[in-house]
């Protein structure tokens, strides 16, 4: 599980979209893509923005929820919370790789 939210905040495009879900939850895909054109730039299609979307989803940092026929996209920290507790833990044995 740690290996996949590596590899979601790998990438410059999906970190842009997790500050995007962090600032305002519940955006649809078309509110995402909008906010990465006007806030920073980024001229990428729907579908690459789906694909990363899907990234995130699969290593539990978006959690997606139907409207209707909208989907809405929220945050969901567990992922980072478990990561950052792994090593900040002060009763973790030593010999523990």
């Amino acid at each position: 599980m740690a290996e996949d939210v590596f590899k979601a905040l790998a990438d410059p495009t999906r970190r842009r979209i997790l500050d995007e879900l962090a600032e305002r939850n519940g955006q649809t895909l078309f509110e995402i893509c909008a906010r990465l054109v006007t806030k920073h730039g980024l001229g990428l299609t729907r579908q690459a923005i789906s694909q990363h979307l899907a990234v995130l989803e699969s290593a539990g940092l978006v959690r997606t929820r139907r409207q209707g026929r909208y989907k809405s996209h929220d945050l969901d920290t567990a992922p980072l919370e478990h990561v950052m507790t792994r090593w900040l833990s002060t009763d973790t044995p030593e010999s523990t790789p």
